[in-house]
């Protein structure tokens, strides 16, 4: 399925809501889409959604810690948004939700 992409305000908090899969073929759209993102909102939380989502490439996972680590630097951070069991399972084998936070829900990210 292919990736898309849309932005939405949660509450207080700006989402990017990804569904489809992040595969090779869309990780250039995808990094583009993350770096435009945090730059619209420096020194802010954003939360990136994506329980949406089918595949998702380990290179993926690595566009986010660096967006993460972009945000950081402008005093911002990122929150990772995830709520499926299977999703869940692969962020902490991967050992990703040690570098991030991954959280249940919007509303608590």
């Amino acid at each position: 399925m292919d990736m898309e992409l849309r932005r939405a305000l949660i509450g207080h908090r700006q989402v990017l809501v990804v569904t489809g899969d992040v595969d090779l073929v869309s990780l250039p759209r995808f990094n583009d889409a993350l770096l435009r993102f945090i730059g619209e909102f420096p020194g802010d939380t954003v939360a990136i959604d994506l329980d949406g989502t089918g595949l998702i490439e380990d290179a993926a996972l690595g566009l986010l810690l660096g967006t993460a680590g972009r945000a950081r630097l402008a005093q911002g951070d990122v929150v990772v948004v995830a709520t499926e069991t299977r999703l869940r399972a692969r962020l902490a084998v991967t050992g990703f939700d040690r570098a991030l936070t991954v959280a249940n829900n919007i509303s608590g990210s």
